[in-house]
């Protein structure tokens, strides 16, 4: 991450020479010293030039170095990230002080340097990250490395990305295109994007060519993807006794015999007592491959810069049988951006990349079969083994089949299961999935001091399209079910029962197609200029607007905002700001289509001041304060709200006296032409600081924001009979408030212990959400949402079981205990607590059970760690992430009916287990009274996650001079490692869906 370099000061000495001493008596020079950064980057040594009494030295990194000096040699001093430095060695000199090269960083319609940025900006130099940091996706571990994002942003339900300055998506770029990533987070941040960007904004900048000779970096990487954990589901004689024992619980007799779940647990025959594993080698591998290859390109001179990016990945999946054996997916990328120097006035930037991905699949969705299908339905594969030889029919059936398995099977099913997942895969057909994006960006910049010495113009405009569509075969199949007999003790097939007919009509079909478009545009004039180096003023006066348009979706997305921002700091000691947008949206009606959204911030720089400017201890402290009121329509969910809508609605009808029926015209909503924008109140404090020679440093923010005025449709609001049956005439009206307040830290060490240089950053996030304002009527004050959690989980509260058919006799009865009204209870139900004590449990028993995780964790922690010795990086990523809840309501947990069981339900209720029990009772009916939210099923999702581990090695420079490679490295990096959880189980599991899994990955990178 780049920081603030107020205040800077770096300790530069020279190292490593031997010098061509001239004929003399004077002694050398004996120095001693350290090179010390903020930012504690690569060491890649010291390049060393030594002629005529000149040294030129370029180092790109911190680092301690002993020099012999002659006297009065002249020092040319080039360190990365610092501006040059020529100086005369003598005896007095000891140390030299280097300044930092200005730190530009990309916010909102500009760069700024590091120095001035105001709070609320969260900055990670991408590029440099990336080198010791080899990441799949361009967000991945960004809650480790930018304090007040995890998932949200301040804790918003969104945010808007933009790339190069168009709304894109994040995956639409790859993370080595990524030059930086800038987080906006503030009101004053945030306020020249007027609507769209009210709830936080995200800048993804790619890289650009450099004024150098050509340079060629290539990157190639392997990696290995394992499983983290599978659902565990019970065989068929487990399912088949606790099912029996779900019906006896019912008062049913059993369904299956001793015999039966017998013959399904040994295993003599799994083609006729099948025990069925999704998860088992029989169809999955233990991992799967993904490799990459990127190739980039970049250079140019003073007129022209170029940046080429080429890069092609692919990943593979688990299945290892039949279609699905070749199913992949794979992205082909390539980007170019270029800037030009016209003239001395005019420069000019085209960017344009296109992305082509493809997904090799099949026509059914194995993963979600596997968590429905009970394992002894059927059997996937029939040997044709088990036919009788002189059964000439059964053989007859059996060779018409078009889909023999390796010559040895036909595929399995019965009459209910004549389409399934096993058939599907091997001979259902394939399924492309192919998308298809084009993104074009071009700008302008004008020097018009010309016209008034400072004064630019820029203009942008970006075009993008996607499309993607499906394309495959479906084929038709016939699926066999065998009619088993014994013979003499041996199992044969008797006959086959055949569903279903062999089809292949050769027609690729294409469906699902889908595309969207996008036009951004901006024009904006910049002004800056300072007088006497003292007064420092800038000003940006902005248009900004942008459309998008897709598939199926008449009324196109618009957004449209002018804006202006003044600026000006006395010496870079004292700020201040003001930001106003005036903003346009097609949501609402006439004048209520305008609003205004002001903001201020004050910056006050007081390492600067007298008491602390020679101080030892704090090389940089500045408080920053800021305060606005952002205009937005994103919460509301379509156009032309603010109009009365009316109907037919289809099924509902009226009758005239001869009985003809005639379709009802019904009101939807009410006219409310006063409908408008919704307002983010906000105020936020940031401190900001280095100290101890710039080895600590620091970045808090506080805020407090109030999203008002939120459109809503709400009964509460008008008089019952503005609802009638299904009609409505409540318009949508301003009403709703939710407050969010929290704070963000960033805090990090560069310290060197011997050869090792370690760097070491600590991430905070923590906030909490309140509905502060909310149209309801709740019978009883304790189920009010206003002053609860945006994302408060509501349940019952649990009492343990009922314990005894009296018990539940005396529940369904109401006779001295309160009656359930979630249908009959029986020994073994859960029994809920009756809140009200109105001697029912019903939905207003529900109470507030803690915050959920829809706007993330309240607390998240990050660790980000460095350590670097000679040529090796040591690098890590952890993530914690606490305060928040969820329940347990998937189809893992909650089962009954004739659902397939996951190992949570050995720990039913029966009457041996009451008082051990960790799960209700087995039904094989509805069970209303056990499946429903209560903190029965709540669980904490408090976790802590090792996120990333990376160990690179470079290849020393000094070896490589002269050769064709300038550089060379490797590395190794793991994946989502470990998981410390109490829930730790369910969390690395999924249901109904591919597996979590861990990467192991080898790179290669080598500069030419």
């Amino acid at each position: 991450m780049k920081y603030s370099k107020i205040g800077m000061v770096l300790y530069v000495l020279l190292a490593l020479i031997t010098s061509v001493v001239q004929a003399q008596d004077a002694a050398n020079i004996k120095i001693n010293a350290v090179v010390r950064g903020q930012r504690n980057e690569p060491v890649k040594g010291a390049r060393i030039n030594s002629q005529n009494n000149i040294i030129n030295l370029t180092t790109n990194d911190a680092g301690e170095f002993s020099a012999d000096i002659p006297p009065l040699t002249l020092l040319n001093i080039t360190a990365q990230g610092f501006k040059p430095l020529s100086v005369i060695a003598t005896d007095t000199l000891k140390t030299i002080v280097l300044s930092e090269e200005e730190q530009l960083v990309q916010v909102a319609f500009q760069k700024v340097s590091n120095k001035d940025l105001l709070g609320g900006v969260a900055n990670v130099d991408f590029k440099s990250v990336f080198e010791k940091n080899f990441s799949i996706y361009g967000l991945e571990g960004m809650e480790a490395q930018a304090a007040g994002f995890n998932g949200n942003i301040w804790g918003m339900n969104s945010y808007l990305v933009l790339i190069d300055g168009v709304p894109r998506e994040v995956d639409n770029v790859m993370p080595s295109e990524i030059d930086e990533v800038t987080f906006l987070k503030s009101a004053s941040a945030v306020a020249l994007y007027g609507s769209r960007g009210a709830k936080g904004v995200l800048l993804i900048t790619t890289k650009r060519g450099g004024n150098s000779e050509q340079k060629i970096n290539v990157r190639a990487n392997a990696g290995i993807n394992v499983p983290k954990s599978y659902p565990q589901y019970l065989g068929s004689a487990e399912y088949m006794t606790l099912y029996n024992e779900a019906r006896v619980n019912d008062g049913l007799g059993v369904l299956y015999t001793d015999e039966t779940i017998y013959n399904h647990a040994s295993g003599i025959n799994p083609y006729r007592y099948p025990n069925v594993d999704f998860y088992s080698s029989e169809y999955l591998k233990s991992s799967f491959a993904r490799y990459d290859l990127t190739t980039e390109i970049s250079g140019g001179n003073e007129r022209a810069r170029y940046y080429t990016n080429v890069g092609f990945w692919s990943t593979g999946s688990l299945l290892d049988f039949g279609m699905a054996k070749n199913t992949s997916n794979d992205r082909f990328n390539v980007r170019g951006n270029v800037d030009v120097k016209l003239n001395s006035i005019l420069k000019a930037t085209v960017d344009a990349s296109a992305v082509f991905y493809s997904g090799q699949g099949v026509n059914t969705d194995y993963w979600a079969s596997a968590a429905t299908i009970r394992p002894y339905r059927f059997t996937p594969l029939i040997p044709l083994s088990f036919i009788e030889p002189g059964d000439e029919a059964t053989q007859i059936i059996a060779a018409g089949s078009a889909n023999i398995i390796d010559g040895k099977y036909l595929l399995g099913g019965t009459q209910l299961d004549q389409t399934n997942p096993f058939a599907a895969i091997y001979a259902g057909g394939k399924n492309k999935f192919v998308s298809r994006q084009f993104q074009f960006t071009t700008g302008i910049e004008a020097d018009l001091k010309g016209i008034v010495k400072g004064l630019t113009f820029n203009a942008n405009m970006g075009v993008d399209y996607l499309n993607r569509y499906n394309q495959g075969y479906n084929n038709g199949y016939a699926i066999y079910q065998p009619n088993w007999a014994s013979y003499n003790g041996k199992d044969v097939i008797g006959s086959l029962t055949m569903f279903g007919t062999d089809t292949r009509s050769g027609i690729e079909n294409i469906s699902d197609s889908w595309f969207r478009q996008t036009l951004s545009l901006s024009a904006q004039l910049n002004y800056r200029t300072s007088i006497k180096e003292k007064h420092n003023i800038s000003a940006v006066l902005l248009a900004a607007a942008y459309r998008q348009s897709q598939s199926e979706v008449y009324q196109n997305t618009t957004n449209s905002n002018t804006g202006l921002q003044l600026s000006y700091n006395f010496k870079q000691k004292y700020y201040a700001d003001f930001t106003g947008a005036m903003v346009y949206s097609p949501k609402f009606l006439g004048d209520k289509a305008y609003g205004f959204s002001p903001t201020v911030s004050l910056g006050w720089r007081l390492s600067e001041e007298d008491f602390l400017k020679n101080s030892t201890v704090i090389n940089n402290l500045k408080l920053t304060a800021s305060a606005g009121i952002l205009v937005t329509d994103l919460d509301v969910a379509d156009y032309y709200l603010y109009e009365s809508i009316y109907t037919q609605r289809e099924g509902s009808y009226y009758s005239w006296n001869d009985g003809t029926l005639a379709q009802t015209t019904d009101s939807r909503r009410g006219s409310n032409p006063n409908l408008t924008f919704a307002k983010r109140k906000e105020i936020s404090v940031g401190l900001e600081g280095a100290f101890f020679g710039n080895k600590l440093m620091l970045a808090t923010n506080l805020f407090r924001n109030e999203l008002v005025d939120m459109a809503i449709q709400s009964t509460s609001l008008f008089p019952s009979y503005f609802s009638v049956f299904n009609s409505s005439f409540i318009p949508y009206v301003n009403f709703n408030g939710d407050q969010r307040t929290g704070f963000d830290l960033d805090l990090r060490l560069n310290q060197r212990t011997g050869d090792v240089n370690w760097t070491i950053g600590t991430i905070a996030t923590y906030y909490k959400t309140k509905a502060t304002k909310r149209a309801e009527f709740y019978t009883d004050a304790y189920q009010n949402r206003q002053g609860r959690p945006l994302d408060a989980i509501w349940g019952l509260q649990s009492d343990g079981f009922y314990a005894d058919a009296a018990e539940a006799t005396a529940a369904n009865t109401g006779n001295g205990l309160p009656q359930p009204a979630f249908g009959q209870v029986k020994a073994g139900d859960i029994k809920y607590k009756d809140i009200n004590g109105d001697g029912i449990v019903n939905l207003q028993d529900e109470v507030d059970l803690g915050k959920g995780g829809w706007f993330g964790s309240p607390l998240t922690l990050g660790l980000n760690l460095t350590a670097r010795w000679k040529s090796f990086t040591f690098f890590a990523l952890a993530t914690g992430r606490f305060g928040a809840k969820a329940m347990k309501n998937s189809s893992y947990f909650w089962v009954d009916g004739q659902d397939k069981y996951s190992e949570v339900v050995r720990g039913r209720w029966t009457e041996e287990t009451k008082n051990t029990a960790t799960y209700p009772r087995l039904t094989t009916l509805t069970s209303d009274n056990n499946f429903r939210n209560s903190d029965f099923w709540l669980y904490s999702t408090d976790r802590f996650d090792l996120t990333k581990v990376q160990i690179s090695y470079n290849l020393p420079e000094t070896l490589l001079k002269g050769k064709l490679l300038k550089s060379i490295g490797m590395y190794v990096t793991g994946f989502n490692l470990l998981t410390v959880a109490k829930e730790r189980k369910l969390m690395e599991m999924n249901i109904g869906a591919a597996p979590q899994v861990r990467l192991y990955n080898l790179g290669v990178k080598a500069g030419f």
